[in-house]
């Protein structure tokens, strides 16, 4: 199926994985990534609508910004936090589409479907990534990571930048 079926989050969550046989796993790597320390900016990606995202597309934005922004700041100049989780399990009842599935397949009769993949319902104006640098020339390589990043999510994503003087959470 493709991704754009799961994008709306319409119904009741469905996040008990303990009476499931065969769950899917969750493909995030890692949840933060860089050198912890005291950064000037912290630069957020913000989701302007509600919508469900898939834990595939969360990894893979995550690998695009980090890999884009370790380029021009190095291993230990940027702190990255991804600050969603995919607690919810999406199912899919797939049909059969070849000779003789009419006697095989039920159709939508008695539906559930298999568990399929994991994706986390966030709602409008949540934050769904940060990176956090020091300097005016690491904030434009971190918007610029952020902005090629954003093309892997659903929906449209904004960028924000605030001035932060704290050590990195």
């Amino acid at each position: 199926m493709h991704g754009s079926n799961y994008r709306e989050g319409n119904g009741q969550v469905f996040t008990r994985k303990e009476y499931i046989k065969g769950k899917p796993q969750n493909k995030i790597a890692k949840f933060q990534g860089g050198k912890r320390d005291t950064y000037q900016y912290c630069v957020q990606l913000l989701v302007n609508e509600k919508i469900q995202i898939r834990h595939m597309a969360i990894e893979s934005t995550r690998l695009a910004a980090n890999k884009t922004l370790e380029k021009t700041t190095g291993e230990s100049g940027y702190y990255s936090r991804l600050r969603i989780y995919p607690h919810n399990l999406l199912r899919e009842n797939k049909q059969i589409a070849t000779a003789g599935a009419d006697r095989v397949s039920q159709g939508m009769r008695r539906s559930w479907g298999k568990a399929v993949s994991l994706g986390a319902r966030v709602k409008k104006g949540q934050c769904i990534m940060e990176l956090y640098v020091n300097g005016d020339v690491h904030k434009e390589a971190a918007k610029k990571a952020l902005h090629g990043a954003c093309v892997k999510l659903p929906g449209t994503p904004r960028i924000k930048v605030n001035q932060w003087d704290k050590p990195s959470p």
